[in-house]
């Protein structure tokens, strides 16, 4: 019974794998709309990024968050980012606290309300900024980079590897991901108390 038990938290705490698919989700956005993965048809791939508005990790991540939108959504890998905090125990990642943020930084992306929480598990985020690279093969979602979006959470400036510049850049010209995965780098993720 112990050994089962372990073996399905071991299981739930980590979630997505690279190469592994990806199930469709759909989750409420800054605007009121629902959205999923499916819908954006023209897309090769997605930048999913969990974050939030309180922490000062992901604080410091929205410019360049916002900078690999506008690099790669042309390019067919747009941003979506999604909240997965617990309003209750971070009231800064309410709704509406979201929608007033996306505005006041100019976020043009999807900004989703993780609600019940089972997308950032279904994911195995643990943190905030926590990157998932997806790749559109056929009619799937394949993960091919989970981790931070750089190698410097102080200056943008002082960047050295941008892991998620270069696993993009690797796959838009048809080659492997080098470096498939790195350690996420921010404040954990608020789950609602059972």
């Amino acid at each position: 019974m112990l050994v089962n038990l372990l073996f399905v938290i071991s299981t739930f705490a980590q979630g997505y794998q690279v190469g592994d698919q990806v199930k469709d989700f759909s989750l409420k956005n800054i605007d009121g709309t629902k959205k999923s993965l499916s819908e954006m048809k023209a897309a090769k791939g997605f930048i999913v990024v969990f974050t939030c508005n309180s922490c000062p990790y992901a604080k410091a991540y929205e410019q360049r968050i916002m900078d690999l939108n506008k690099k790669y959504q042309p390019k067919g890998y747009p941003v979506i980012a999604i909240n997965p905090n617990d309003p209750v125990r971070k009231p800064e990642d309410s709704f509406d606290s979201m929608q007033k943020r996306a505005k006041e930084i100019g976020y043009d992306f999807p900004y989703l309300f993780d609600e019940t929480q089972q997308v950032a598990k279904a994911f195995g985020a643990t943190k905030t900024p926590h990157v998932y690279l997806l790749e559109k093969k056929s009619d799937k979602m394949v993960v091919q980079y989970i981790g931070a979006i750089d190698d410097n959470t102080e200056d943008a400036n002082k960047v050295e590897e941008p892991y998620v510049g270069n696993a993009i850049d690797a796959l838009l010209a048809g080659k492997p991901v080098k470096k498939k995965e790195t350690k996420a780098i921010g404040c954990t993720i608020k789950w609602k108390k059972a």
